[in-house]
């Protein structure tokens, strides 16, 4: 019988040391990003906004002087993206502002082909008279943010953001939601001239 015991004993651990092996699990690296510091915008433009010193570029593009419109880039090439701004004067037509405001909401509106989720997020400040939306994009669209803001008389600012990249929700989410904050500033801080 103790033979029978020390048998059974040392085929339970030989059996018992065996190690399943296990594959790990996809990972994402963690991105950790600096303090946001802003500083107020220096381009001839007919409105001022601060943006992050994390922006290395600020450039114009698409100036048109006859329609009173702008295009300003604002590009973070260490986080492989950039905020696209577009300016348009209203020019005291009310329907030249509902066209605006249709096509601002209607280019949201295509990236539900890919999106998960498109979240909106309306905007007021009557101090500095400005009114809008901010829409998060959700999955692996090509933008993960769209905004628009007005004073509903003069002025029409809309703006999107997009990476260099092929659409991967998971692994730009850390950019993504860094640079919505700052999206979200430069609403906040847009003034009129």
């Amino acid at each position: 019988m103790k033979n029978f015991l020390c048998l059974f004993l040392v085929i339970v651990f030989s059996v018992s040391c065996r190690e399943d092996y296990v594959p790990k699990p996809k990972a994402y690296l963690r991105l950790d990003y600096p303090k946001a510091n802003y500083v107020k915008s220096n381009i001839n433009v007919p409105f001022t906004f601060e943006t992050n010193l994390l922006a290395t570029k600020l450039k114009m593009n698409n100036v048109n002087a006859t329609t009173k419109s702008y295009g300003i880039n604002i590009e973070y090439p260490s986080l492989k993206g950039t905020i696209f701004l577009t300016y348009k004067a209203v020019e005291n037509n009310k329907e030249n502002l509902v066209n605006f405001l249709r096509d601002a909401q209607n280019f949201t509106q295509k990236h539900n082909i890919k999106a998960d989720a498109i979240l909106e997020n309306a905007f007021e400040n009557t101090n500095k008279k400005t009114y809008g939306m901010f829409y998060q994009v959700e999955g692996n669209a090509a933008s993960q943010a769209q905004f628009y803001v007005t004073d509903s008389i003069n002025h029409f600012l809309t703006g999107s953001l997009y990476f260099y990249a092929k659409p991967n929700y998971d692994s730009i989410l850390p950019a993504a939601n860094y640079l919505q904050k700052d999206i979200k500033h430069i609403m906040e801080t847009v003034e009129w001239k």
